[in-house]
């Protein structure tokens, strides 16, 4: 089901003319380096210049020739010739529930190990890490996590400390500031010596979050992250992770089911159907009437005018196939 766009160069690697990210464009499958040089993102741009010296201390995940599935499943479930999460950009996984999504995240995040090909860090394979130094660069949060209901909203942040520390060695100077830093943006201050058994579901998203943002990484994951939260809650969400992206150039890979959410807060898509990259790219390009129908079944229609970010508006839904 993946669709091939159609470029004016035959595929060729392209460089923007004012010199943005150069794209690659790899066929069927694959997903490639988006452009971030369009214009759709250009006040978001703005402000990520002035939080961060580029992205040249960001880090890139890649993975190549993916054959993914489980132990029950003899076929493979995700097959994804190529595919990267850009070095300091946001990049959203979307598609139908079943399509591939979070079984591609945990590969990527090296939760689940490939039938074939792998994933590279910063050119270095995921699997060559310990797991130490793998959680001091990549940070993972699931769908669904577990706590201690008596345990406070400080003292999960600080379990994200861990891969900071040698075993027997006690919490530092160091370790306090991160946890600090990461409940303030996380904005869950007042919540700070809350018991998890006493928060809102949204509130206890918030505070898993700030666990990860303690951790401290260079590529975050997040696996549906706003689900199930009320509108105010998915958007606190979306806007301390913009914020993680913006002003400390964390690249972000996110599984979202919300196209709109995604279209508005990504850099770039990565649009999956029936286990496969159906397209990818920014917003403006992969968000399209014809995806909608074909990836989704509904029938829709796209404004690309919207000042933030392509507006869908649903009109119906379709047979499916």
């Amino acid at each position: 089901m993946t669709r091939e766009r159609d470029h004016a160069d035959g595929g060729e690697r392209t460089q923007a003319a004012d010199g943005g990210r150069e794209r690659t464009d790899g066929g069927p499958g694959a997903a490639a380096r988006p452009s971030a040089a369009d214009g759709e993102h250009e006040s978001r741009d703005e402000t990520a210049a002035s939080g961060r010296d580029a992205t040249a201390d960001a880090s890139e995940l890649v993975g190549e020739q993916l054959e993914l599935g489980y132990p029950t499943t003899e076929e493979p479930v995700v097959e994804c010739e190529h595919v990267v999460l850009p070095a300091g950009e946001v990049t959203a996984l979307v598609g139908p529930n079943g399509s591939g999504k979070s079984t591609l995240l945990k590969s990527m995040s090296n939760q689940l190990d490939p039938w074939a090909g792998g994933v590279v860090l910063d050119g270095e394979r995921v699997r060559s890490f310990d797991a130490k130094d793998l959680a001091r660069k990549l940070g993972l949060l699931s769908q669904h996590n577990n706590a201690p209901e008596s345990i406070t909203v400080e003292d999960l942040a600080y379990h994200g400390r861990y891969p900071h520390r040698g075993f027997f060695e006690s919490v530092s100077e160091t370790d306090h500031e991160a946890v600090d830093r990461a409940i303030d943006l996380a904005g869950v201050e007042h919540l700070r010596h809350s018991e998890m058994s006493n928060l809102s579901g949204g509130q206890k998203q918030l505070a898993w979050i700030a666990m990860v943002l303690a951790q401290e990484t260079d590529v975050l994951l997040l696996d549906e992250p706003t689900n199930h939260l009320d509108l105010h809650h998915q958007l606190r969400v979306m806007e301390v992770l913009n914020s993680l992206n913006e002003d400390h150039g964390v690249t972000i890979g996110i599984v979202l089911h919300d196209v709109g959410q995604a279209a508005r807060f990504a850099d770039n898509l990565i649009a999956m159907a029936d286990g496969e990259l159906y397209d990818w790219g920014p917003p403006r390009e992969v968000l399209t009437e014809e995806l909608l129908a074909d990836v989704f079944h509904v029938d829709a229609t796209v404004d690309h005018e919207s000042p933030t970010g392509p507006h869908i508006s649903p009109h119906a839904a379709l047979e499916n196939g």
